[in-house]
């Protein structure tokens, strides 16, 4: 008996890195899992069945059930057709965790609209699409009297909370996804849903050239950078037991998790009336002056 028993969870992404960790946590605490995955590259091209079909086996391997779905998650139609699998294979859907995700890297003044439509299609459309039709679900059964428990784990990053040189496509798209999740958190509470999301540090396809190959404690040998260390924190948001979690926005590496403080109303000049435009600067430097330092940018 695990924290997610009975439950059922869709994983985007789940053919590889931190996706496949979740979709493996998963099943040792109980849930039946739908692995997601079109096995593209980390740019986004191509497909490849085998990566997902290895984690359901896996999954298989380790006692629950899984099956394999290869839809592209930021098309409406065919996650739709996700949603609808999950409810055909298994007759319920207790949570989406949106990981699925792709990298354009280049310099802002570089940075074609096609790199840019590619990360904002996968990432925010696709968080969109998946999450829309399972809260229609959920919206559906709510308002038929049943009880719901769902949740919804979207994948921001800290590149979206701080930004992060050579990546304003992916950082935008990682910025508005955590912003999704504040709007979900408020409008799906009446129908018993949460949202949440993580912003994870892990060694990655997309991540590979950043972080090395170790990073280890040297008093324990504990890999820092292991995905595996992500996916309890998604198993947790996944369980019924998470309930009262709602909204939030977790930053997560290693062994170390810590909630994101994001943007909120700071220090303040009220003039009573309309400003004249030479007088702005002076009041800007002096509210500056009285704010929190904002953190560093990744890569400055």
């Amino acid at each position: 008996m695990g924290i997610c028993d009975g439950r059922v969870v869709i994983v985007t992404g789940a053919g590889r890195g931190i996706g496949r960790e979740h979709a493996l946590e998963l099943a040792r605490q109980g849930a039946r899992v739908v692995v997601n995955d079109l096995g593209a590259t980390s740019g986004g091209e191509g497909a490849d069945a085998s990566p997902a079909q290895e984690v359901a086996a896996e999954v298989r391997r380790l006692g629950s059930e899984a099956i394999v779905d290869g839809s592209d998650v930021a098309d409406f139609a065919q996650s739709a057709a996700l949603v609808k699998a999950a409810l055909d294979a298994f007759g319920r859907l207790d949570a989406v965790v949106n990981n699925a995700g792709i990298l354009r890297d280049r310099m802002f003044a570089n940075t074609s609209i096609e790199e840019w439509d590619a990360i904002m299609r996968v990432h925010l459309r696709g968080h969109f699409c998946v999450s829309r039709h399972a809260c229609a679900h959920w919206r559906d059964r709510s308002k038929a009297g049943e009880r719901v428990a769902g949740r919804i784990v979207n994948t921001s990053s800290g590149a979206g909370l701080q930004g992060s040189v050579g990546q304003s496509n992916y950082a935008a798209a990682k910025a508005g996804i955590a912003a999704l999740t504040l709007v979900q958190a408020v409008e799906l509470a009446r129908y018993g849903v949460t949202a949440n999301a993580i912003a994870p540090s892990a060694r990655t396809r997309l991540t590979e050239n950043v972080f090395p190959d170790m990073m280890r404690r040297p008093e324990s040998g504990f890999d820092v950078m292991d995905p595996a260390n992500i996916a309890p924190l998604v198993t947790w948001l996944c369980s019924e037991g998470s309930g009262d979690v709602t909204g939030r926005v977790f930053e997560i590496e290693g062994g170390k998790i810590s909630v994101a403080d994001g943007w909120r109303t700071g220090p303040a000049i009220d003039r009573g009336g309309r400003w004249d435009p030479a007088e702005v600067g002076d009041a800007l430097r002096e509210i500056i002056g009285k704010a929190t330092p904002p953190q560093k940018v990744y890569g400055t």
